[in-house]
């Protein structure tokens, strides 16, 4: 006998066989976990764009009436004892006649034209007749006569405003149950509009006064319009366009370029990345102290609201550009300095072309920030009543008193009357025209300049 172990001899259990082909539970659990990944995905980007599609159509659906406006034929008798009763045909003694005096003037008109047509309307009183016309017509009218004082003494043929309501009631805002409860129409005045309507006196069509007319007072809101809001931000753009670019642009190529790696450029770069992140409002704040309380800049004026977008759009500018010039390969630099360029022309002769489409685009989305903010804007008075357009930036008029897109629909959205909601609503898809165009001259600048290496 021995004391040796006797050995087992039994055979090995045979060893699972994996295949490529063939998927085991964890390359199912990883595949699983994949799709619902990319489902998550779907979800999201679907959300997204339904929330696109419903805020854009709701925008469409409220502010498109805004390009269309109910407009009065009449013919008007000029009488020449009311709009000139020194028969001098001056304008300078004409303009001494108030606005009053042609409402009277329109009135009588207005009532003639009723009168011949016979119309059996109850409850028609004379108010009803007469406000049909909005308060902005006999301005109209007035500045039509001083134009052209040839006029006086003939009976022409106007196309002016109706109020609100009746241009309202034709763009399905007001209805006969909501004229009935309202102090500023009757269902009697829209029945006779329906009758003028279908006389051919009354016709609606594309309102271009919305783009080109200033703003107008609480009782006109069918008069008012985005001309100084469009120059105040066309002007504020300028300005931001003209400071910001050089400035934004030379520090960033100082930093990247040519700044000394220390603890002071660590500074100055934290520094501008939390500026990125400092709420608008703070922008406006600072303009109010520095340009308009210690500077004496006027308050409303194109130039502080260009100077506080400045200080708002320079952090973007600048992360962009530095991002798009360290996107250009170190071998472009090496390659210049090995052939005898200096460290100048090799940053603006090779460096700054190939870096120029991240720059072109970076300084557009910028002025598109820019353009659609309000807070800043606000504290520094471009929210005040604005009827005069400013003069050319040439001439001052980046001193001048001026509005600017977004202040003008946060002011419309602020006021009672329901037709102000339409004409913010008809702002904003200007606004977003112009934000959509920005973007896409961004796309078209990028795909231009930009080069292979």
């Amino acid at each position: 006998m021995t004391d040796m172990p006797v050995e087992n001899n039994r055979p090995a259990p045979p060893r699972a066989v994996s295949s490529l082909l063939a998927k085991d539970a964890r390359t199912r659990r990883r595949n699983a976990s994949e799709s619902r990944f990319r489902g998550y995905g779907l979800a999201a980007i679907g959300i997204a764009v339904l929330a696109l599609v419903i805020l854009v159509t709701t925008i469409l659906r409220d502010g498109s009436s805004a390009f269309r406006q109910t407009y009065l034929d009449l013919p008007v008798y000029l009488n020449p004892e009311v709009v000139d009763p020194q028969g001098n045909r001056d304008p300078a003694e004409m303009s001494r006649v108030l606005t009053l005096a042609y409402s009277r003037v329109l009135d009588a008109s207005l009532d003639a034209a009723v009168a011949g047509m016979n119309l059996n309307i109850e409850g028609l009183t004379e108010g009803d007749i007469d406000g049909i016309v909005s308060r902005e017509a006999a301005a109209q009218l007035r500045r039509m006569v001083l134009n052209d004082p040839d006029l006086v003494g003939q009976t022409v043929d106007v196309n002016v405003l109706v109020n609100g309501r009746v241009d309202g009631y034709f763009k399905g805002r007001v209805t006969m149950a909501s004229a009935e409860r309202d102090s500023n129409t009757s269902p009697a005045q829209l029945m006779l509009a329906d009758e003028l309507k279908r006389q051919g006196l009354l016709v609606t069509r594309f309102n271009r006064e919305f783009i080109t007319n200033p703003d107008a007072s609480d009782q006109r809101p069918e008069a008012a319009g985005l001309g100084v809001a469009i120059l105040g931000s066309f002007y504020m753009m300028l300005v931001v366009l003209f400071l910001s670019v050089p400035i934004g642009v030379a520090a960033s190529i100082y930093l990247e370029e040519f700044a000394p790696k220390n603890r002071w450029t660590d500074v100055i770069e934290v520094n501008i990345a939390n500026l990125a992140a400092v709420p608008s409002i703070v922008y406006g704040i600072l303009g109010l102290a520095a340009f308009i309380s210690f500077a004496g800049l006027p308050q409303s004026a194109p130039i502080v609201g260009g100077l506080v977008l400045t200080l708002m759009t320079l952090p973007t500018i600048i992360i962009a550009t530095r991002a798009s010039l360290k996107s250009v390969p170190p071998s472009i630099r090496d390659a210049a300095l090995g052939i005898g360029a200096s460290r100048m022309q090799t940053v603006f002769h090779h460096v700054l072309p190939l870096a120029m489409p991240g720059i072109l685009t970076g300084t557009i989305i910028g002025l598109a920030q820019a353009l659609g903010e309000t807070a800043p804007l606000l504290l520094i008075g471009m929210v005040a009543f604005v009827r005069t357009y400013p003069d050319a930036p040439w001439a001052g008029g980046l001193m001048d008193p001026a509005s600017a897109l977004p202040v003008q629909v946060y002011n419309w959205t602020q006021r009672s009357d329901p037709a102000f909601i339409e004409r913010a609503s008809g702002a904003i898809i200007i606004l977003l025209i112009f934000l959509l165009c920005m973007n896409v001259l961004a796309i078209y600048l990028r795909r231009k300049f930009e080069r292979r290496w």
